[in-house]
């Protein structure tokens, strides 16, 4: 036996050990791709480089021996620089999606792929618990969501993205019509959270931090719980009904509910934080904005939250028949096609750009026009006129589009002596929201007027005590940005509970290069929206307008899903070793070596754009299974994994044996299963064991049909043990 010391532990290995095998007998991790026991070294990644004292050059450490009392440094700040440049130079050539771009432009990082693929498949139960992972009120979202996810979906390169937000109303759906998922709650804490608000904010942190096992209690100064999804939004769009089952869903977690009580009359923040652990302020925004427009002070005049606010609770304003609604986003189209339901016989929208540069969804857009609304595009109200105190009519300023402003839209200009008067009944401003400030004024508020908070923790100017929503920083945007603070926040007031430090650090990830994408294989199949009641039946009552998606519309339209994220995300050994530094491969970035193909095989998938030349998989096939399948083709930064004359691998001589799939650290080769046909898109592992070296080590094995898709090391011994996928597979048998 050698004595060496790693990292300043003693080790002893067996002679001709190398540094590498005796770090793993002890414990000790060292990052390698191109690794693997059933193979010769081949030293390819250049990631398991280490420092001995007395050595002026970094040693490969799969390939340099043990020496007696030999000092080894595996961290060093010189390792760590070299693993650095190792990992920016195979990412540079790597080109692959981690992660769908759909979940990635999802505020609360919903896994829209995953839940897509499970609905595609059926298995609607998994999909809802997938979407709950990170929405706790999916049913109502799923219906409001301006789905920015969308907005990033690659379908659109073919035809249209997938319709996410119903497909994720869909699985709510069923879910509500049977026995509803209630999550498990984790053993009581004793720790003690009070939240003031109970919109969507308020409610996803709630439900989130009991289930992390903490007693919360949600303080709302409104009748019932739900915030701007109950007094905001209307019932054709949210039928309460759905928001109310979800809200007990939450309820029956262990939440606590107590309503019409109201911070700065009732209680204050440092009363609560007298009674409770930490104190999460949620409070919304509840107070329209204003135009500074003369006349706006006349009867008739109505702030868009508060007049959707009074006809949600049975005390709609008298309109008449005549109704302008300044505004082009969502809250102006709930305004104007309510305004429609109202029986008004005449209503505008007035707004300043066009309708190409309106910030609200489309669909909302065109079904307003539908029922009767009539649009002034390129106008802007220059003063409310009124007789005997009540607006009459409104002054418009014509307008133009000039250049583009710091949102990237045409800025609006007036056309120089350009009027138009329109004769109205009422007026409804729908231009925004914001806080009022009178029932936060225990905390810091910036510049704006909102509370500041912290972006990363939440934390505001009061130890202990958090905010989110509406009512911080930036002010008032889409419920989907609240539920994803909260759903963040949740975990920053839980570590704070615990006494831990929150990693707030972004792990890297890859993104692949739009320009290296084809779509001309892709079958063109049009998008598939739920059917919706006629437009002269929908404008007279507060009917929900959407009809749902049914199971066969639901399956169709999720089936449409390219798959863009990796399905070996969880596993892949390549993203693991780039989390773990803080790399730039933009600074290598140059043209891709590899492009993306299609290899005609029944069992096999190639993605060369993913491989990084580890060589794992043509050292396999030829030392292990004698048959040289595959090779390197090409020379430099051309090279390529590829079978000779680049035939398809059902060409050649493999016997799909599956070895090189299991080496493969990039997910550059998979098992071709089409997921969503065969095999759920998350699968479940059983925890099995194997002996090693005498001892019982465990694995997690996954399974289908009796075949065994992946064996994954689980503990210390079979990840340290050096022995491939394959032979860890044998021992199973």
């Amino acid at each position: 036996m050698i004595n060496l010391t790693i990292n300043g532990k003693a080790v002893q290995a067996p002679e001709g050990s190398t540094i590498l095998e005796a770090a793993r007998s002890a414990g000790i991790y060292i990052p390698t791709l191109c690794y693997d026991k059933a193979v010769e070294i081949y030293g390819a990644c250049g990631l398991c480089v280490v420092e001995a004292e007395g050595i002026p050059k970094l040693l490969r450490s799969c390939s340099a021996k043990c020496s007696e009392g030999m000092v080894v440094n595996t961290e060093s700040e010189r390792v760590v620089q070299s693993r650095k440049i190792a990992m920016e130079l195979l990412m540079s050539a790597h080109d692959g999606d981690c992660v769908a771009p759909c979940q990635l432009n999802c505020p609360a990082r919903t896994d829209c792929q995953g839940y897509v693929g499970l609905i595609a498949n059926g298995e609607y139960d998994a999909a809802l618990k997938l979407i709950k992972n990170k929405i706790a009120l999916p049913a109502s979202i799923g219906r409001v969501c301006p789905h920015p996810c969308e907005k990033a979906c690659r379908r659109q390169n073919v035809e249209e993205p997938i319709n996410i937000a119903q497909l994720k109303a869909f699985a709510a759906d069923m879910d509500l019509k049977s026995d509803s998922y209630v999550p498990e709650v984790m053993p009581a804490t004793g720790k003690k959270v009070a939240i003031i608000g109970g919109g969507p904010a308020g409610l996803t942190a709630a439900f989130y931090l009991t289930i992390m096992g903490h007693s919360v209690t949600v303080y709302d100064m409104m009748e019932k719980m739900g915030g701007m999804l109950r007094y905001g939004i209307p019932q054709y769009r949210l039928p309460k009904e759905v928001l109310d089952k979800e809200i007990a869903i939450i309820e029956k977690t262990g939440v606590k509910l107590v309503n019409n009580v109201k911070l700065g009359v009732d209680f204050t923040i440092e009363s609560l934080k007298a009674e409770n652990d930490a104190v999460i302020v949620a409070v919304g925004a509840w107070k329209s904005s204003s135009m500074r427009t003369p006349g706006e002070d006349l009867e008739g005049v109505y702030g868009g939250i508060d007049f959707l606010r009074a006809v949600i609770k049975g005390n709609a304003p008298e309109i008449g028949e005549k109704v302008a609604i300044c505004g082009g986003g969502n809250t102006a189209m709930d305004a104007c096609r309510t305004a429609v339901r109202l029986g008004a016989k005449e209503v505008y929208v007035v707004y300043r750009r066009t309708r190409n540069e309106m910030p609200a969804d489309k669909l909302e857009i065109d079904e307003a026009e539908e029922e009767g609304v009539i649009y002034k595009f390129l106008t802007n109200p220059l003063s409310f006129n009124g007789e005997d105190g009540k607006v009459k009519s409104i002054t418009l300023q014509v307008m133009e589009l000039g250049e583009p402003d710091a949102s990237g839209r045409r800025r609006p200009v007036p056309v120089e002596g350009k009027t138009e008067e329109i004769p109205v009944d009422s007026v409804i401003l729908a231009i925004g929201q914001k806080l009022v400030s009178d029932d936060v004024k225990e905390l810091e508020l910036n510049e704006r007027g909102n509370i500041a908070a912290d972006q990363d923790f939440f934390t505001t100017s009061i130890e202990g005590v958090f905010a989110i929503g509406d009512a911080t920083n930036r002010g008032a945007s889409i419920a989907i940005e609240a539920i994803g603070e909260a759903d963040r926040c949740a975990k920053a007031v839980d570590a704070y509970l615990n006494g831990q430090a929150l990693d707030t650090r972004v792990p890297y990830i890859s993104k692949r290069d739009e320009s290296t994408i084809d779509y001309s294989d892709r079958e063109k199949k049009s998008r598939i929206n739920p059917k919706v009641l006629p437009a002269d039946v929908r404008n007279k009552n507060f009917d929900e307008v959407s009809l749902g998606f049914t199971e066969e519309e639901a399956k169709a339209e999720a089936d449409r899903c390219l798959e863009c994220g990796c399905r070996e995300y969880y596993k892949c050994k390549l993203l693991s070793v780039a989390q773990r530094y803080d790399i730039n491969p933009e600074r290598f970035k140059g043209e891709m070596p590899q492009k993306y193909s299609h290899d005609e095989n029944a069992f096999i998938e190639r993605n060369t754009s993913k491989c990084i030349l580890c060589g794992l998989c043509v050292r396999s096939c030829r030392e292990v299974m004698n048959l040289s399948s595959i090779g390197l083709l090409g020379r430099g930064f051309k090279t390529d994994v590829s079978p000779a004359f680049s035939l398809p691998l059902d060409e050649t001589n493999c016997n799909n044996c599956g070895l090189c799939v299991q080496l493969c650290p990039t997910g550059s080769l998979t098992e071709k299963f089409n997921l969503k046909k065969q095999v759920p898109l998350d699968e479940e592992y059983t925890e099995e064991f194997v002996e090693i070296d005498g001892k019982q080590s465990s694995v997690l094995v996954s399974r289908y049909n009796g075949k065994i898709l992946r064996v994954i090391p689980n503990d210390e011994i079979s990840r340290n043990s050096g022995l491939s996928r394959a032979e860890l597979q044998a021992k199973l048998k």
